[in-house]
């Protein structure tokens, strides 16, 4: 038997039972239940179809307001001008309208119904834990146990269409992992019972979403652009190189789905050349969209610029620098997360891999649109080791069960692959080389050597590191930390920039534009950047200087030195800055023992392999530091998915917290509009580049102190602008340090 259509489902609602209300008007033109519930579950049946559980996502749509039929709740509709009356709340006021859906899924689909349960249950609180020690009465088992909460639903004889079994089968899709899979079909419920109750609240609000050009439509745009560069392009070696690299991901667009890597050394064109094949490669394989996903707020600003000079708007950008707080998220606010139904989508790793692991409804919303995908990863070496178990297990369902295909891109490939050693093994990923030979094309474009220092383990005072480049004339240093930055550029020559996330997105758009400008014009040009200048970002310096990280790191560097090959060779200078902690400490302790070899070059794709086998294979069972894996078994319908997303941080942001800077004329015009009408879609993109990330200490200290302000949303504004410094940005200074404690604020 099929899911009841909407029409069906609206001839069986009698005694005018609602799923919403709204204050200022007449009752007869609430949203009537019935046809809520159909309209739901057809759209969770498309959102579905790409990865074969339309069905399931169909039922689930039909059962999770079924707690809407109590009287309870439509007395409550009656009673209040709130229309939704969501639970997940202790208030009083609100009526608990999911647990009743979940129950008589479990009740009349048996095993089959728990998987569902875990979707209705949590469609507005968010996926629950099945039992954890801090989950209580949210816990699913806790509330499977309510059978009151469906027995008052029932007195009310909800239509015998909606109630009866309609399992479409006992279990998931064969091979997938089922926990993987109910956040899946979370992400399809949640997405369209959203969109659904938009359409009846704000029709006007709805028909505002953008419609964009399909990916078939962007490629003639993408050919057109790429054939005006190379047209455009002096007959250099280094463009010669980089017509070939693109050359050959046009020609491998056509390969089956599955899982790419491409290994081009930087300045080599990838980014362009990794799109052309993303886009290609989607259109011959009908896949429904593109995912850029990239690693630092700082190269998402670059790229999706790029990529808006050649498409215009037809692609989204998100960032996580303004995620909105669940408890302050009200109709508004819920508008500026992004369910990424566009052709092209930017995003940052964080918010592509925390939202795979994510157990609010808003995080979640977005993952159906992952499937039938093409997902590049740019600058695949830059995932964190302490998560990497959890993520490859991610990028494989993705592959082999929802029919994305992946591309993994870097000039300094991972060792990724699958491996064992004794009792210790490591699944990882198999992946195909689109460049035949990387080892050769590392050499066709090599165009620094390298300098170690004497001694790789004795630090240099920073005031002795800032007059070895002061006798450069233009010279880009790169740090590990904020801090550090600051304190060198403090010793540094007038005129000297600096680049950190200290600055917004905004002020460092404009300083990097100041520092290519100077370039150009031949300009004595001094740079004290942290890492965020170096994947991405197209500087060109004869001399580069970069305090010992990861191997990784360095050759990211490099990339920034003699970019263009003007130079017989540049120079990229190692030295020794202050100790870092944590896994930057780890990777430098594996560059300090690779580099201590003697190696004739050791920025080869071969080297970079031998130091992330030595890299992971010291963190062993770290590879899922914080047991994310062991909350989401595939062998039990006990799943904790609250404790999961809890565990999955790429970023430990428990202590940091974002503080908008109303940075010039525009910044000042957003904040004000912000002051005035409140966060909504458009503003919070504005205002996610002009965020700056501080601890939750110093913000407080600024609040306190009335320097900072809370505004609507949740929203930290910087009222005292004085503290923000036009060189270096958020000035937090406490004596003559800067008072920035978590040690993982790298950028």
């Amino acid at each position: 038997m099929g899911t009841p259509s909407r029409e069906r489902v609206s001839k069986l609602e009698t005694g005018g039972l609602y799923a919403h209300s709204v204050s200022d008007r007449p009752k007869s033109e609430w949203h009537l239940l019935g046809r809520h519930l159909a309209d739901t579950a057809e759209l969770a049946r498309r959102f579905a179809e790409p990865f074969q559980s339309g069905e399931w996502a169909a039922l689930a749509g039909l059962w999770h307001d079924l707690g809407k039929y109590s009287r309870e709740f439509q007395l409550r509709l009656d009673s209040q001008s709130d229309a939704h009356c969501e639970d997940g709340s202790a208030s009083s006021s609100r009526v608990d309208h999911s647990t009743a859906g979940a129950l008589h899924a479990v009740a009349t689909l048996g095993g089959a119904g728990k998987l569902l349960a875990y979707l209705i249950a949590g469609h507005h609180a968010g996926l629950p834990d099945w039992q954890s020690d801090d989950a209580g009465a949210a816990a699913l088992s806790h509330r499977l146990a309510q059978q009151r909460l469906l027995d008052r639903v029932l007195v009310a004889r909800p239509p015998a269409g909606i109630l009866a079994r309609q399992c479409p089968s006992e279990r998931p899709p064969s091979g997938c992992d089922p926990a993987f899979w109910i956040r899946m079909l979370f992400s399809c419920l949640v997405d369209a019972d959203f969109l659904d109750s938009e359409a009846f609240f704000s029709p006007e609000r709805g028909s505002m979403r953008k419609e964009f050009r399909s990916l078939k439509e962007l490629e003639p745009q993408l050919q057109a652009h790429l054939e005006q560069l190379v047209r455009e392009a002096a007959p250099t070696k280094v463009n010669a190189i980089r017509r070939t690299v693109l050359e050959r991901c046009r020609s491998s667009a056509d390969w089956k789905p599955g899982a790419y890597s491409l290994t081009v050394p930087t300045g080599g064109g990838k980014t362009l050349a990794s799109l052309a094949f993303a886009i290609a490669h989607a259109v011959r394989h009908e896949k429904q969209r593109v995912l850029y996903v990239i690693p630092y707020t700082s190269i998402i600003e670059q790229t999706a610029d790029v990529f808006r000079r050649i498409f215009g708007d037809d692609l989204v950008e998100h960032h996580s620098a303004l995620d909105i707080d669940p408890a302050r998220e009200d109709g508004q606010s819920r508008l500026a997360s992004e369910n990424w139904d566009a052709p092209l989508v930017v995003t940052t790793s964080v918010q592509f891999f925390e939202s795979l692991f994510a157990s609010r409804s808003s995080r979640c919303r977005k993952l159906h649109n992952i499937a039938n995908s093409v997902i590049v990863l740019d600058e695949v070496q830059l995932l964190p080791p302490e998560l990497l178990k959890p993520i490859l297990f991610a990028l494989r369902q993705l592959r082999d069960h929802y029919g994305s295909t992946l591309l993994l891109t870097t000039a300094t490939q991972p060792a990724l692959g699958p491996r064992q050693d004794g009792d210790l093994k490591f699944e990882g990923i198999e992946t195909r080389e689109i460049v035949e030979d990387p080892e050769g094309l590392h050499e066709q474009l090599r165009r620094v050597e390298l300098e170690l220092p004497e001694d790789l383990s004795k630090p240099v005072a920073w005031s002795e590191l800032a007059s070895e480049l002061g006798g450069h004339e233009s010279v880009l240093a790169i740090v590990n930390r904020r801090r550090d930055a600051f304190e060198l550029h403090r010793c540094m020559p007038a005129g000297t920039f600096h680049l950190s996330g200290l600055m917004c997105g905004a002020h460092r758009t404009r300083a990097l534009e100041a520092i290519r400008q100077s370039l150009r014009d031949g300009l004595p040009t001094k740079v004290v950047s942290t890492q965020l200048v170096e994947a991405g970002v197209d500087l060109d310096f004869p001399v580069v200087y970069r305090a010992l990280a990861g191997l990784d790191s360095i050759a990211q560097a490099a990339g920034r030195c003699n970019r263009e090959g003007r130079l017989r060779m540049g120079r990229v200078r190692v030295f020794v800055a202050p100790a870092p902690k944590g896994h930057l400490r780890m990777a430098q302790d594996c560059s300090r023992k690779l580099l201590s070899k003697g190696l004739d070059d050791p920025l080869t794709p071969g080297a970079f392999r031998s130091f992330f086998r030595e890299l992971y294979w010291l963190q062993g069972e770290r590879l899922d530091a914080w047991r994310v894996l062991e909350c989401l078994p595939s062998n039990t319908h006990e799943w904790q998915f609250r404790t999961a997303s809890r565990r999955f941080r790429m970023i430990d942001d428990e202590d940091q917290a974002p503080l908008v800077i109303p940075y010039e004329a525009k910044g000042r015009h957003l904040v004000e509009q912000l002051r005035k009408w409140g966060p909504n879609r458009e503003l919070y993109r504005g205002l996610q580049r002009l965020t700056v990330q501080v601890s939750r200490r110093d913000l407080r200290r600024l609040v306190a102190s009335g320097d900072v302000s809370e505004m609507r949303g949740g929203l930290h504004v910087l009222g005292f602008e004085q503290l923000y410094d036009p060189a270096t940005g958020l000035r937090l200074l406490e004596g003559d340090g800067v008072a920035l404690e978590p040690e993982g604020l790298i950028l």
